[in-house]
C-alpha cells in the first residue's frame, strides 16, 4: 500500500507548475512565449532562434534561465519578473486538493524553478494560499536550478529538511533523480507513467494519490 511507503515522511515537498495544477491549464505555455520574446529582445535574434535556444538551454542547463546566465551572463531578476507576468485566470480553486494536502502530517513545502512571488500567485489561483509552511523559488537556491543536486541541497538546508524523512512530488522526471539519490520518496505527477529507477511512484491524479496516503 502507498501509505506504508510514506508513513515515515515528515516533510512533503511539492513542485509547482504542472504538479499543483493540471498540464491542461497550459499556464506554462504563456511563460514559454514570454521567454521566447525575452530572448529575442535580449540577444537580438529572430523568433525561431530564440525558441530553439529556449528549449536547448532548458535541456542542457535545467532551465532556460540557467542557460542564459551561464552562456550570456544574464541577470536573473528582470528575466523572472518579465516571464512570469502572465494571465492567471485559467487557474481555478481545487478545494479537494487543498483538503488532501492540508491533512498531510508534518511540514508542507513548495519548491519551484520559478520565482517565489510567481508561486504565490499560482497558489492563490488554485485556492492553496496559506496551506504551505514555506514557498521556495529558484532564487532561494542561488539561481541554481533543479535538477542540480546543489539546488536541492541549498533549499533543504534553508528549511532544515531531512531527505530521509521527506517526499518529493514533481512533474519533470529529471527533477526526481537528485531527491531519490538523497533518500527521499519520489512521486512522478504526470499524465503518463515513466519507468526509471529514481521514480518510485506515479500518479496522474495528485489529490487521489494523497487520499491513499491518509487512510
Amino acid at each position: 500500500m502507498p501509505a506504508d511507503r510514506f508513513s515515515h515522511v515528515q516533510t512533503w515537498v511539492f513542485d509547482l507548475d504542472n504538479t499543483l495544477y493540471a498540464p491542461e491549464t497550459r499556464l506554462f505555455n504563456q511563460i514559454d512565449r514570454r521567454m521566447t520574446v525575452y530572448i529575442m529582445e535580449a540577444l537580438r535574434v529572430d523568433r525561431d532562434t530564440a525558441s530553439r535556444l529556449r528549449h536547448q538551454y532548458w535541456m542542457e542547463h535545467g532551465t532556460t534561465l540557467a542557460g542564459l546566465m551561464r552562456e550570456h551572463d544574464m541577470a536573473p531578476e528582470h528575466y523572472l519578473e518579465m516571464v512570469h507576468d502572465i494571465d492567471f485566470s485559467a487557474l481555478t480553486p481545487d478545494p479537494d486538493l487543498r483538503a488532501r494536502i492540508a491533512a498531510l502530517p508534518g511540514r508542507r513545502v513548495v519548491y519551484t524553478n520559478g520565482s517565489a512571488p510567481y508561486a504565490e500567485r499560482v497558489l492563490e489561483g488554485r485556492g492553496l494560499s496559506g496551506l504551505f509552511q514555506a514557498v521556495y523559488g529558484v532564487e532561494h537556491a542561488g539561481y541554481r536550478p533543479k535538477p542540480e543536486r546543489a539546488a536541492f541541497e541549498a533549499v533543504f538546508a534553508i528549511d532544515a529538511i531531512d531527505p530521509a524523512a521527506a517526499a518529493m512530488f514533481e512533474d519533470d522526471p529529471r527533477n526526481l533523480a537528485a531527491p531519490h539519490a538523497m533518500g527521499m520518496r519520489t512521486v512522478h505527477v504526470a499524465p503518463e507513467p515513466l519507468a526509471a529507477p529514481h521514480i518510485e511512484h506515479h500518479t496522474d491524479d495528485l489529490g487521489g494519490f494523497l487520499s491513499q496516503l491518509l487512510r
